[in-house]
């Protein structure tokens, strides 16, 4: 427990430095609308004036009223939300349970870029998304557009300051670390770093999770690439080029990587979230997954965002309220990933210890590097220009 609470001390502490010019800069200029610092709480002067100690949401919405008012609306519709993605199965289901709304869930393999085209695409319609889990630059663009709505949970304050939208249009939920999974019975030897895929051994089996032109989960690969090429956060360059060396040499495999492609065997190595890699272990025994991490690691986390024209808006809030709960948070710890507020919950001593010995050692998070908003803004567009010439 205590070399995670460190871990995440530290994690937060780099990515303040990371970010504090761009905060000055936002203090300059009103431009920037969409940065990332830290907004103060009316729930707390709502609470402190009316002193009924009835929870609250932190825009001052008594959470009971709100769960009155989404079981009215009597549904919620999500997407791009796999079971097996960060344990989302048994967040929705235990959702579902306590609250006793329906569920649409659509296009559960579907992109970043999927989700915010439904919400463009379906505006008005009862079928729209009511709320989104996107990677940071396609939350950028979405808040941007005018896409989400801003809310803020009632756990709020406890959520990082670096990953809050400065109007609270989106902030994060949990973070993960790229790393390199692989059939430890089809694969001999076991590839330990990005350069070990070069080689003539694994040709015809690496494989992403998705495109970079339209998936965060790729982008991710590609900012890991270009660290463990002599890139940084602010060049991809040598990412890309990585990526086009390992097509040239054949080891690409132009496949999705997905749980099924895990089990079946199509897809022996993938460059994936250390979460999903972790739980194919656990999922798919028989296929023996062993999973590495580069020694220069790179991190990143999803946001989670409310549709501007959500056709359940109080449903959509609730489900809010529920992900960045102590329940919901300790959902996605139990599936392999960091939860936005796992520091608050260490702190308090609500994570129960089975949690933190299923995880990797903290040692080997210590050098994960994560992109600012701005970086990953300048990442996405080069990569845009550049991916389909590989």
């Amino acid at each position: 427990m205590e070399d995670y609470e460190l871990q995440e001390e530290e994690f937060w502490r780099k990515l303040d430095e990371e970010s504090m010019s761009r905060s000055g800069m936002l203090r300059r200029s009103a431009a920037a609308a969409f940065g990332l610092t830290v907004i103060a709480s009316p729930a707390a002067a709502y609470a402190a004036r009316f002193k009924t100690g009835e929870a609250l949401a932190a825009d001052g919405t008594p959470i009971k009223t709100l769960v009155k008012a989404a079981k009215k609306e009597g549904h919620l519709n999500v997407i791009a939300l796999p079971h097996d993605w960060a344990n989302y199965g048994q967040m929705i289901s235990t959702f579902k349970k306590k609250y006793g709304l329906g569920m649409t869930e659509d296009n559960p393999n579907g992109s970043s870029a999927q989700e915010n085209q439904a919400i463009r695409s379906l505006k008005g319609d009862n079928r729209a998304p009511d709320a989104v889990d996107v990677g940071p630059s396609f939350a950028i663009q979405g808040a941007q557009e005018g896409l989400y709505k801003a809310y803020k949970v009632q756990k709020y304050a406890t959520i990082p300051k670096n990953m809050k939208d400065a109007r609270a249009r989106w902030y994060g939920d949990y973070w993960g670390a790229i790393s390199i999974g692989y059939n430890s019975s089809l694969i001999k030897p076991a590839p330990k770093t990005f350069k070990d895929l070069l080689k003539p051994a694994y040709k015809n089996k690496v494989a992403l999770n998705g495109n970079p032109l339209t998936s965060n989960s790729a982008v991710s690969g590609v900012f890991a690439a270009a660290l463990a090429n002599g890139g940084s956060l602010n060049n991809v360059e040598p990412g890309i080029e990585f990526f086009r060396q390992l097509k040239k040499a054949g080891n690409f495999i132009p496949v999705d990587a997905t749980p099924q492609t895990v089990a079946s065997g199509q897809t022996p190595i993938v460059i994936d979230w250390d979460y999903l890699n972790l739980a194919y272990g656990k999922e798919f025994p028989a296929v023996h997954w062993k999973v590495s991490l580069d020694p220069k690691p790179y991190g990143s986390f999803y946001c989670q965002a409310i549709n501007a024209s959500a056709p359940h808006p109080n449903a959509a809030k609730l489900w809010m309220e529920f992900l960045y709960s102590d329940q919901g948070q300790l959902i996605w710890l139990k599936g392999y990933s960091h939860p936005a507020r796992f520091q608050d919950l260490a702190k308090h001593k609500k994570v129960p210890a089975a949690l933190i010995k299923a995880l990797p050692s903290a040692k080997l998070y210590a050098k994960v590097k994560f992109a600012s908003d701005a970086q990953q803004t300048a990442a996405k567009a080069k990569i845009a220009a550049e991916w389909p010439g590989i």
